[in-house]
């Protein structure tokens, strides 16, 4: 089964505890702290695999969960690290964050590889709290959490050269000679219900890739038909043949489905008409193709400079009989040694991109009102200290008290109207004000 588009959330690892331990040995007078730090936890990291073609072993994953960190332990033993999640995936995948829309990452090489959310730090454990004034301390951290988003991942085939055109105009054909590819072909529209990928091999020696995208229809631009769905695939293709029934043996007008045909291409982004583009007058072996042909090229170069009927180029074949195959072969070739690839991402639309402007500092923390009256603290500062803080450890408790104030939590609450005696609530927790 051939999936190209899928949406499943990440979650990274959560980091290991650390731990409170004293050492107790004999002849070492008064031990000394021993607790061990807990361990990282693990990442989700996709990686590209040659062998797969598909999205299909992610379609049925809910979640993909890497494994926490070992908490710390006695004796200073550090927590052991988890492992990464390895997620493979085919080359030519693009991973997009699902709530913002912009690209982590895109995997268009063999060897790359990508972090998609980071594990989470392990906790530090007492030993690493340890000062001249306080020899044996009573505290350590919890583990960081590990990150958790929702991605798409979307399947876009390497291609160096993209067929289009209406349905049953013979681009499975064409691919199925000029490649090793075997599609399936029939005589009813919509045959073609995958992307066929083929390489194709020109009589001088050179070769590129070639893929045969279903048939586009009025509309697939905006979601009719297959075309929404597929034209995905055609955003990295450098030159696009568009294949015409110049015979018009399905009723249909040439000129109108070229047309047709570009208009769908110039409304889906990435600006497709901006490509070269060679016009493929297929099934020229039937009857009228040859009057059917000689109107096309009035219609097409009807009003156009010399200039812009040299961009216009139309290729006469036949892929029963093979007839302008050679031609056609040495004209995209020599197109694709003229054509840089295509940017498909401006540095906006990437993630996790380093650029120096001035941005205001982000909130740490608000205070707001519950509907009970209750004065409550929020924030990402505040959801990581809670979450590093052990309320077991009394000391633990009195350094998230010293942190909040540092961070100006106290001050906000008085300005707020908290005064001495009043309940505070932060996350599921509820303290007393003290002033």
């Amino acid at each position: 089964m051939f999936v190209d588009q899928v949406t499943i959330k990440v979650a990274a690892g959560n980091g290991g505890n650390g731990a409170v331990a004293f050492r107790r040995e004999k002849y070492i007078d008064k031990g000394g702290p021993a607790g061990g730090d807990g361990g990282n936890g693990g990442s989700v990291v996709f990686e590209v695999d040659e062998g797969l073609s598909t999205l299909l072993d992610l379609r049925y994953s809910k979640v993909l969960q890497a494994p926490h960190g070992e908490n710390g332990m006695a004796k200073s033993c550090h927590g052991k690290n988890a492992e990464d999640l390895q997620v493979r995936v085919p080359v030519g995948t693009v991973i997009y964050n699902d709530e913002t829309g912009k690209v982590i990452a895109d995997l268009t090489d063999t060897t790359q590889r990508k972090v998609i959310a980071s594990g989470g730090r392990g906790g530090r454990g007492n030993i690493r709290f340890a000062t001249p004034r306080n020899t044996a301390p009573e505290l350590a951290e919890n583990g960081e959490l590990g990150q958790k988003l929702t991605i798409r991942a979307e399947l876009k085939l390497l291609a160096d050269v993209g067929l289009v055109g209406f349905p049953s105009v013979g681009k499975s054909t064409l691919i199925s000679v000029v490649s090793a590819a075997k599609p399936k072909i029939a005589n009813y529209h919509f045959t073609t219900l995958v992307p066929n990928l083929g390489v194709v091999g020109v009589p001088d020696g050179r070769s590129f890739v070639m893929a045969d995208l279903p048939g586009l229809i009025q509309g697939a631009s905006s979601g009719t038909g297959l075309g929404h769905q597929f034209l995905r695939h055609i955003e990295r293709t450098r030159v696009i043949l568009h294949v015409i029934d110049m015979s018009g043996s399905e009723g249909r007008d040439p000129y109108e489905d070229y047309m047709t045909i570009n208009h769908e291409l110039g409304e889906y982004k990435y600006k497709l008409l901006e490509r070269p583009q060679l016009i493929i007058a297929n099934k020229m072996d039937l009857n009228d193709a040859e009057e059917q042909l000689e109107l096309f090229k009035q219609q097409l170069y009807e009003g156009k400079t010399e200039e812009e009927r040299e961009h216009l180029r139309v290729i006469p074949i036949s892929s029963a009989t093979r007839m302008g195959i050679d031609e056609l072969l040495y004209k995209a070739a020599d197109l694709l040694e003229k054509t840089a690839e295509f940017r498909l991402y401006d540095e906006a639309d990437m993630e996790q991109t380093v650029v120096y402007k001035f941005e205001p500092e982000e909130q740490q923390f608000v205070v707001t009102k519950a509907d009970d009256g209750i004065l409550t603290v929020t924030g990402p500062a505040i959801d990581r200290i809670m979450h590093q803080t052990n309320f077991s450890q009394e000391a633990s408790v009195q350094r998230f008290a010293r942190t909040l104030r540092h961070l100006g939590v106290d001050e906000a609450l008085r300005t707020r109207g908290a005064v001495d005696g009043d309940t505070v609530r932060v996350l599921n927790f509820e303290f007393e004000f003290k002033e």
